[in-house]
């Protein structure tokens, strides 16, 4: 029906003015999202949905609150009525996976132990969550990526009562605890998982970031990104398509392949720094190109960074087929991923990516089809309420296997929440 067959309003009825961005996002196969991004709270809103200028189904629709905009601290203190108006699953497998191998957590154990073990070396955080307020002590030097993790932890204790918890959080790319570790097993929190190693994992901070940021100043989210899936299918430039930087020694194989056969792989390089650049082999850098023009290409190659490649959910959201390399790393979603069926694999030496790229091309209805459940998947797996509800989970789950109370700890800082002094909020739970 075209961008433009809706208009959506949204008013608070009981105010002079609004401060509300809307977007209304066209998914170009007949059902559009729309965004909305609140500056201020109301004791009501009211959404106008019209197609022409006719009301469509039931609306107005009315939401009775308060309505809370992102920086009012108005926790739901029952996480079971709020889990429930989040619709967060029972169970989430990923995370019973990676707690299976910490029956009990020791708090003042791993307080203690887990800092002389990679405190010197590495970028870690040790959190406490208390009575619902963030407290944070930092080891190493590069704790710049704290950010996001602070920023997820306090958009969640302002929207519910958190449990008690007391936790360590890897800010670097590589898990940190190996599997074949000859010392006992501690729980380190990270934002990659790899078969060789025993670490929690949590949504990416890219992720995390872009659901947190969603109309701020992220472009790349994953809603805008299901706006902007380039042409129709049959439409799109058969080629398959990457673009990066050279963190991994299969980037460098893939660009040289494409350069062998241009017809069927458009792979170049944006930056050079892992490697010596030697333009004969790899060719000259390229400027780097939106990410929504990549699905102007039927066919995607996913190919792991210095770890797994952060980039999957938005390849997923589009309308193109991926095809992801064979990897030992994994994000919080991929183990629910089946071959075939959300994506196309290849072997991690790319020793027959020519070879599924012919497939593709030869069962052109399958490949859409893959495309399309890789797609369904990301709507319905990797959208900030189940980043949201991922986050809980596993903090509840962990929380419930401490033996002995968490506590603030010598050297730990309050992470405070966010100034609002603009639009300050009243919180009707607080009263």
């Amino acid at each position: 029906p075209g961008e433009n067959a809706f208009q959506v309003r949204i008013t608070a009825p009981d105010e002079q003015f609004t401060r509300v961005g809307v977007q209304v996002l066209d998914r170009k196969d007949g059902s559009f999202l729309v965004r909305y991004r609140m500056y201020a709270s109301y004791k009501n809103l009211k959404i106008e949905v019209k197609a022409g200028d006719k009301h469509v189904a039931k609306s107005p629709y009315i939401l009775k609150g308060p309505v809370y905009h992102e920086n009012c601290d108005c926790p739901q203190e029952e996480s079971s009525v709020w889990l429930e108006e989040m619709n967060c699953p029972q169970i989430i497998p990923q995370i019973q996976r990676d707690l299976a191998n910490f029956p009990i957590v020791d708090p003042d154990k791993i307080a203690e132990e887990i800092p002389q073990r990679f405190g010197q070396r590495q970028s870690l955080c040790h959190y406490t969550i208390k009575d619902n307020e963030v407290y944070i002590k930092t080891y190493g030097e590069h704790v710049g990526f704290r950010i996001f993790m602070d920023a997820i932890l306090l958009s969640l204790t302002r929207k519910v009562k958190m449990p008690d918890v007391e936790f360590f959080v890897n800010l670097g790319d590589w898990p940190l605890e190996k599997k074949k570790s000859p010392q006992n097993l501690h729980p380190i929190f990270s934002w990659c998982g790899s078969s060789e190693s025993k670490d929690i994992v949590m949504p990416t901070y890219d992720l995390t970031d872009s659901v947190l940021e969603t109309m701020g100043r992220v472009s790349l989210d994953m809603m805008s990104v299901q706006a902007n899936t380039g042409p129709s299918w049959e439409d799109k430039n058969t080629t398959a398509f990457w673009r990066g930087r050279d963190s991994r020694k299969e980037r460098l194989e893939l660009v040289k392949l494409s350069r062998k056969y241009p017809e069927i792989i458009d792979a170049a390089f944006t930056n050079f720094f892992f490697f010596k650049h030697d333009e004969s082999l790899y060719g000259p850098i390229v400027k780097h190109i939106s990410f929504f023009d990549f699905f102007k290409y039927k066919y995607q190659i996913n190919i792991d960074g210095t770890v797994a490649a952060y980039r999957l959910p938005y390849l997923l959201a589009g309308n193109s087929v991926v095809l992801k390399q064979d990897s030992i790393y994994y994000e919080h979603f991929y183990n629910e991923l089946q071959p075939w069926k959300h994506y196309i694999p290849f072997k991690s030496d790319l020793s027959d990516l020519l070879e599924k790229l012919q497939w593709a091309k030869e069962h052109d209805e399958e490949a859409k089809n893959i495309a399309k459940s890789g797609q369904e998947f990301a709507r319905n797996n990797l959208m900030g309420d189940h980043v949201f509800c991922y986050y809980f989970k596993l903090f509840q789950e962990y929380a419930s296997l401490q033996v002995s109370e968490p506590k603030i700890r010598d050297g730990m800082e309050k992470v405070q929440q966010p100034d609002d002094d603009l639009f300050p909020c009243t919180c009707h739970r607080k009263q």
